[in-house]
């Protein structure tokens, strides 16, 4: 365990304070899909993060050294801010790091102009449901059928929006 660790949860401040966020590049593609493959158990593809990589989308990496601690993508609308993806590594979950990266989503969808941000979640994820809650995030409606799920199956999503 490391010795800047408070506990085997939360990281401390000089920690906090050496995280830095970067623009997502082609070059990290491989720690993203590391991370996106063992995440979720229907993850995105390479191709949709390489298609993401482009000025209609706020694609983002927080980097801890060169330790890719998660990452965001959003995409631009008129006044509001879609949120597509937001992932911490697993072996990085609950430190509060996606309290951190939405921070940083709102900073910068506010300087971008938008009111709201939106997102989709699966109606199973009750983590990430708790997670945005906490943060703001009211359910606004259900998207039946959204996500792929196991055998042929697929799951509804809940949406949910933040204004800004």
């Amino acid at each position: 365990m490391s010795a800047v660790m408070q506990s085997a949860s939360q990281p401390t401040e000089a920690v906090r304070n050496a995280v830095t966020l970067r623009t997502m590049t082609p070059e990290n593609l491989d720690a993203v899909m590391a991370i996106e493959q063992t995440a979720y158990s229907h993850p995105w593809s390479r191709g949709n993060f390489q298609d993401s990589l482009n000025p209609l989308f706020e694609a983002q990496c927080l980097w801890l050294g060169d330790e890719l601690l998660g990452y965001f993508l959003a995409m631009h609308g008129v006044e509001e801010m879609h949120l597509l993806n937001i992932t911490v590594a697993p072996a990085r979950q609950c430190q509060g790091w996606a309290h951190m990266m939405l921070d940083a989503l709102c900073l910068i969808s506010r300087q971008m102009g938008a009111q709201t941000l939106w997102l989709e979640v699966r109606q199973s994820n009750a983590r990430a449901l708790q997670v945005y809650e906490r943060y703001g995030f009211v359910r606004v409606g259900l998207r039946k059928d959204y996500y792929p799920a196991d055998r042929q199956q697929r799951e509804h999503a809940v949406v949910m929006s933040l204004k800004l």
